[in-house]
């Protein structure tokens, strides 16, 4: 699954909790979910083949 950074607790390598794969404005991708500690939003910037590997793992695919 995807991990990212909480901003709100300065934890590394957080599990996404209901990861959701964004595509940007500019053509990027980014997973987005909750971290189940603190609840806040974690976003995490990724290529287009770690995006199709959430995907395949479990992820929403929103865009």
């Amino acid at each position: 699954m995807a991990t990212g950074y909480c901003v709100k607790c300065k934890e590394k390598g957080v599990e996404l909790s209901a990861p959701e794969v964004h595509q940007t404005a500019k053509g990027g991708f980014m997973a987005k979910g909750k971290h189940e500690k603190c609840g806040t939003t974690v976003c995490a910037m990724m290529s287009k083949a770690n995006a199709e590997k959430a995907i395949e793992d479990g992820a929403k695919k929103s865009y």
